[in-house]
């Protein structure tokens, strides 16, 4: 086969053309320069960022018949024969297939030989996370002091897996992500060289799919050429990546800040009629409200921006939805970018989310609305307090409050206490049957609480009774409030009734009166009652001066005598 990908052709033969990890070519170039080379180095980093191919660069720079140098010659006899892998004293090995302790004890074992072409034996480990942990014991002696003719060079995208006995024995390079700008220049440069036509924002849209790998960026250019019939546009770089174009992502985005959840709806149904994936448009949406931010915020780092060119559309839209309703969307699509990783109708998911989003923009305006409405009222009520501190109030609107409270009291209902009832009870008082009460009120208020009916005690802490019969007793309530509270809750008055027939062996229903009728009722009563024989009520029995001293000092410190 003929035909080879571009990023086998594009592969970097020198330090200068691995793009984007100058901390790292740089130290390598140095140490070559400085005779510094060290015996074991770990190159960790994403993939498609140039660990192996700074792995063999390195490799041709130390056997370089020119050494020492900071750039392989790639002319000599050893530099095409480390390119093209004829010469065996630079060995590649794939530590995913040969993981084995006994790929690594035969490493061992050859290790002590000299090379036979070259100045140095170069073993290069791509994938070492991959290594048993029987083999990396069986590397750790070698690694730490190998042969002086003996170099290794361990490549990994996941550093963590590795033992931290291996580590120490490495000098090590952390390859970071190529920035997009950084992909388009490479990208530039090999087209130009190629002859191919490629649109500049399609080569964007390429390098933000390859997520910071120049082999992925690379792949996806070769697949955009196959693709396109003479010039890769950007729908052959959309189609090929996967992406949606930012006009959708802008449609989307204006049905959402205009509320108009068909329009979101129809643009969806459209983006998914195209076979776009889901899961990438809702991370499409998510950078693109990220960059929106972002350049609300700090327009400065529009290099930055993962998705997103700066067009009229994208500056309109920034201009108008505000920071909070970005953090709300954002957080609304990444929590349903969760949700659909567990799910089969991600669709559904999305169709929620986005006539939520919507709904959420109308409420937020409706509110905002609501909002403004409000401080013109207050500003308009300000000028009119001020005026009137200004010119006095006029006596019209003097005499009005005072009208007004006079007809909420008239109006505000009060509580009656039932008087036939509680004549009932006076009729048939007996002072024995009080004391009985009196006695066990201390009990009623402990079952109270131990029944859990603080609130129902709470009513009782300030009512004492006042009369009683062998069938009710009447309890006055300091505030009209609690009396109307406690009597108009039918638990309440059962509970009571339930609790005195357990502690006086009969039941007892209770009749409340506030203490500002109780008086009233009581004379009532008096005058339109004749007994024969001594009074049976205490209200019948107690003088008036006897109340008082009672009322001031309590029954404790009070004293009778006749």
């Amino acid at each position: 086969m003929g035909y080879q990908a571009l990023y086998r052709v594009w592969r970097p033969q020198q330090f200068i053309d691995v793009v984007g990890q100058e901390h790292v070519t740089k130290t390598l170039q140095n140490a070559l320069v400085g005779q510094k080379v060290s015996h074991a180095y770990l190159f960790s980093g994403p993939r498609g960022t140039g660990k192996t191919s700074a792995a063999k660069i390195l490799a041709k720079a130390v056997n370089c018949e020119h050494a020492p140098t900071s750039e392989p010659c790639n002319e000599c006899a050893t530099c095409r024969g480390i390119t093209d892998g004829s010469i065996s004293d630079v060995i590649e090995i794939d530590a995913a297939s040969n993981n084995g302790v006994e790929e690594i004890r035969d490493i061992r074992d050859k290790v002590k030989y000299a090379p036979n072409a070259v100045t140095y034996k170069v073993y290069i480990i791509d994938e070492v996370h991959m290594l048993s942990q029987g083999a990396f014991n069986a590397l750790l002696k070698t690694l730490e002091e190998p042969p002086k003719h003996v170099i290794f060079i361990l490549a990994t995208t996941e550093p963590h897996k590795i033992p931290l006995t291996i580590i120490s024995r490495c000098q090590r390079f952390d390859f970071k992500r190529i920035q997009p700008q950084d992909i388009v220049g490479r990208m530039s440069q090999i087209i130009a060289e190629t002859g191919v036509s490629c649109d500049e924002q399609a080569l964007h849209i390429i390098a933000r799919a390859a997520e910071g790998g120049m082999r992925d960026a690379l792949s996806l250019l070769d697949q955009a050429i196959s693709f396109s019939s003479e010039t890769v546009s950007v729908e052959d770089a959309l189609t090929v990546t996967g992406s949606v174009s930012q006009a959708f992502l802008s449609r989307l985005a204006k049905a959402i800040y205009d509320k108009e959840v068909a329009v979101a709806l129809e643009v969806l149904e459209e983006l998914l009629a195209m076979g776009k994936d889901p899961a990438r448009f809702i991370e499409d949406m998510i950078y693109y409200f990220r960059d929106m931010l972002l350049f609300q915020t700090a327009p400065a780092l529009a290099e930055s921006f993962e998705r997103v060119l700066i067009d009229p559309q994208f500056k309109e839209l920034a201009e108008v939805i505000s920071s909070e309703s970005i953090y709300s969307i954002i957080e609304s699509f990444n929590q349903t970018q969760q949700d659909m990783k567990w799910t089969n109708h991600p669709r559904i998911f999305l169709e929620v989310a986005l006539v939520k989003l919507c709904n959420e923009q109308r409420s937020n305006q409706i509110d905002n609305g609501q909002l403004q409405q409000l401080q013109q009222k207050i500003e308009d009520l300000e000028k009119k307090l001020l005026e009137m501190q200004k010119n006095g109030i006029p006596a019209a609107m003097a005499e009005k409050p005072a009208e007004q409270a006079k007809a909420q009291r008239a109006v505000k209902k009060s509580y009656k206490a039932p008087a036939g009832k509680i004549n009932q009870v006076l009729k048939q008082a007996t002072k024995p049957d009080l004391h009985a009460v009196k006695s066990k009120w201390g009990e009623v208020l402990e079952q109270l609480g131990l029944q859990n009916q603080k609130s129902l005690a709470a009513l009782l802490t300030e009512a004492e009774p006042v009369a009683a019969s062998t069938e009710a007793f009447v309890v006055k309530f300091k505030y009209d409030i609690h009396c109307q509270m406690a009597m108009e809750n039918n638990r309440f008055v059962e509970v009571i009734a339930s609790i005195m027939q357990q502690l006086t062996g009969h039941r007892m229903e209770i009749a409340g009166v506030p203490e500002s009728q109780w008086q009233r009722l009581r004379e009532d009563f008096i005058s339109t009652q004749q007994f024969d024989g001594p009074e049976e009520t205490e209200s019948k029995e107690e003088d008036p001066f006897i109340a008082e001293a009672r009322k001031l000092v309590g029954d404790d410190l009070l004293e009778i005598k006749e």
